[in-house]
């Protein structure tokens, strides 16, 4: 993508949560950051009239499809349930049920790429958020050491596969 192209990108007003407005020297600077991590990379020769960048996201991190859509609806529009995100990643990738999304939430957790967020009061569902960037000022995370959070999420991934086990029989 061109670096015009990333700043409408990045400025769009739909499907954003916060709406922001960036410049380039702003979009510069966040392309070096990816940059160094090995996300992106320059795309563009010496003849080229624009400078374009390429994205290695999914190819550095070894995503899945799955994966790539909600980690992209959760960067766009914040801490989201696990309904929200089903139905807001659909068009991007169909999951099958609920079940399935927070399967691979689960396993996004398990690599520290989101994190499940207490339920704060008023809320009935459990949301989640990803920690690709500046952690949410808002956001509370659930306690523990990165193991500790692994091993409740692979403990809640148990429990819910027996549940599904117990109504099946």
């Amino acid at each position: 993508m061109s670096l015009n192209a990333l700043r409408l990108a990045c400025n769009q007003s739909t499907n954003r949560e916060p709406v922001v407005d960036y410049d380039e020297p702003v979009i510069r600077d966040a392309l070096q950051r990816l940059s160094a991590k090995g996300w992106v990379r320059l795309a563009s020769g010496p003849s080229s009239r624009a400078v374009k960048y390429r994205h290695l996201f999914d190819e550095t991190l070894g995503l899945s499809g799955s994966e790539i859509s909600l980690l992209t609806v959760l960067m766009l529009r914040g801490a989201q349930t696990v309904g929200e995100l089903k139905s807001r990643t659909e068009r991007l990738h169909r999951f099958g049920s609920l079940p399935e999304v927070d399967e691979t939430l689960h396993a996004l957790a398990g690599r520290d790429l989101v994190v499940r967020l207490e339920r704060r009061p008023g809320q009935k569902e459990e949301r989640w958020e990803h920690r690709l960037g500046e952690p949410s000022s808002a956001a509370t995370e659930l306690p523990g050491d990165p193991l500790e959070r692994r091993v409740r999420a692979l403990e809640d991934q148990l429990a819910e596969l027996r549940e599904q086990i117990d109504r099946l029989l």
